[in-house]
């Protein structure tokens, strides 16, 4: 009889802390407020976890960590904790990129025999978003990249997702809804259809869902192989780049409002 896959995975990219434990096909779940707090909470989170299914962490197939993009201090404090216990319990991790996560969150909402293309659009804070594009095989459920991951303004890529003109898009997570002025919708629609929009976040039980396939495919590493993935290697702005995006995006809701008026030209 084949033994059940056992994984432990979590993820603290955004402000949520996520974390889930699997047995075969029975899954415990914490999903709660992060940030802050991921660093004194993600440990005892997995050790309630482990009690609650009574399992012990060296029991475990692998652990599952999302390692960004995202959080800086999120992406450190779930990479160290991931090392930490493997090294302590002998285990292999799988690192996930957090915006597969994301995509994989919003599937489960899609038509399960579909093929799709998912693009995960996330706040990236400091005026800008995350994006990553994956196109999921039904027929053997599977996810590729479609390109590599970005970061920039949302008009630099809404403009650039528009131009891909892929089939069946879904955008997925918050970053259209964080800047809705700035990531118009309105230039994904065909033929006057709407494109549909999903709001997702990098769940743990999107990685386990993930784990079962990663595994088989070898994507287990050594723990000392963990980093994080950021993207973007600034943490902050400096105060003359914060106070030219106060002046930008002033500008621009000066030209909006001034875009509403319009003049009626004097009866002759």
């Amino acid at each position: 009889m084949t033994q059940a896959l056992k994984f432990l995975a979590f993820d603290t990219s955004t402000d949520m802390m996520s974390v889930a434990l699997s047995n075969g096909q029975q899954t415990w779940h914490h999903h709660g407020v992060g940030g802050a707090n991921a660093s004194a909470q993600l440990i005892p989170t997995v050790h309630a976890l482990l009690s609650q299914a009574q399992l012990q962490l060296s029991e475990l197939t692998a652990l599952v960590v999302g390692q960004g993009p995202g959080s800086f201090t999120g992406l450190r404090t779930a990479c160290a904790v991931a090392q930490g216990l493997a090294l302590g319990a002998n285990l292999k991790i799988i690192p996930v990129d957090s915006l597969k996560a994301v995509a994989e969150d919003a599937r489960q909402s899609l038509a399960p025999a579909q093929d799709w293309h998912i693009a995960s659009v996330m706040d990236a804070r400091m005026s800008e978003v995350y994006v990553g594009v994956y196109a999921w095989h039904a027929a053997i459920s599977q996810w590729t990249s479609v390109q590599p991951l970005q970061v920039g303004p949302p008009e630099a890529m809404a403009a650039q997702l528009s131009r891909l003109k892929l089939h069946q898009l879904v955008l997925a997570g918050n970053g259209f809804e964080v800047y809705k002025e700035r990531f118009p919708l309105q230039q994904f629609e065909t033929s006057g259809v709407p494109i549909r929009s999903i709001t997702a976040v990098p769940h743990a039980l999107a990685l386990l869902r993930l784990a079962p396939a990663l595994w088989a495919d070898q994507q287990a590493i050594a723990p000392e192989g963990v980093q994080p993935l950021y993207i973007r290697d600034k943490v902050a702005q400096t105060t003359a780049e914060r106070d030219a995006i106060k002046l930008a995006n002033a500008n621009a809701n000066a030209n909006a409002n001034a875009s509403t008026f319009t003049s009626t030209p004097p009866q002759a």
